[in-house]
């Protein structure tokens, strides 16, 4: 099977580079993908909006998805980006899987309050993250995500989603929990918090842990690796 994978804040294709071997392995065909904006530190990114990143992952849907339906993979603030795709090609995805994220509801923003600088958001200094979302990233880690980090173009963060098509809802999905467990989401849907709403409206929905924390693909990503081939084994 196809699988896009779509990366988080500051990141490129590469930061998957860890659990591509084992998708491979299992005989389907990944394709890491770098949005624009982050080809390099020196790419120009004033003018590139959070629609701009959905509509790139549109068309790597498109280009794969002309015999049989993908799997759509995001992370972190690639979840977002990934749900606005599955809304515009809500019949060319077999499963859409966040990893450390979710769909973002109608008119929200992925996260507005990051620090930007001249268009861009730069990769905070680590004490804007909490404890837990730093849990596995040792000193070498974080100097190796630092030295590869690429600035968000500032209006992917701060753009409100724009959803059209209710057959998103179809989509089958799977959320890998990392910060935070699959039976606190669930607690977060009972309570209707915002930041599920979205997901509380998908017919089917898998809820797998994976603890660590936001990073995955770097402080475990065996692990996960694991956990995207069983979730794209179960799209097939």
């Amino acid at each position: 099977m196809d699988v896009i994978l779509v990366p988080g804040f500051w990141l490129d294709a590469s930061s998957w580079d860890a659990v591509l071997p084992a998708l491979r392995a299992a005989g389907h065909r990944p394709h890491p993908m770098t949005l624009p904006g982050l080809e390099s530190r020196e790419a120009d990114r004033s003018g590139i909006t959070l629609r701009d990143h959905v509509a790139a992952v549109v068309a790597e849907i498109d280009a794969h998805a002309q015999s049989a339906p993908v799997v759509v993979v995001g992370h972190s603030g690639g979840g977002p980006i990934v749900h606005g795709a599955v809304d515009a090609r809500p019949d060319k995805v077999a499963r859409a899987i966040y990893v450390d994220a979710g769909p973002l509801s109608e008119g929200a923003s992925i996260n507005p309050e990051l620090p930007a600088e001249n268009g861009e958001i730069p990769l905070p200094d680590w004490s804007l993250f909490d404890e837990q979302s730093l849990v596995g990233l040792d000193d070498e880690l974080r100097a190796q995500f630092r030295a590869r980090a690429v600035p968000t173009p500032e209006r992917v963060a701060k753009d409100p989603q724009q959803l059209s098509d209710e057959r998103r809802y179809d989509v089958p999905i799977t959320i890998i929990t990392c910060e935070f467990t699959s039976d606190e989401m669930r607690k977060m849907i009972e309570s209707d918090h915002p930041y599920t709403r979205e997901v509380a409206k998908v017919r089917n929905v898998e809820m797998v842990d994976l603890p660590t924390g936001h990073w995955p693909q770097f402080s475990e990503p065996e692990k996960l690796a694991d956990l995207l081939v069983s979730a794209v084994n179960a799209a097939g």
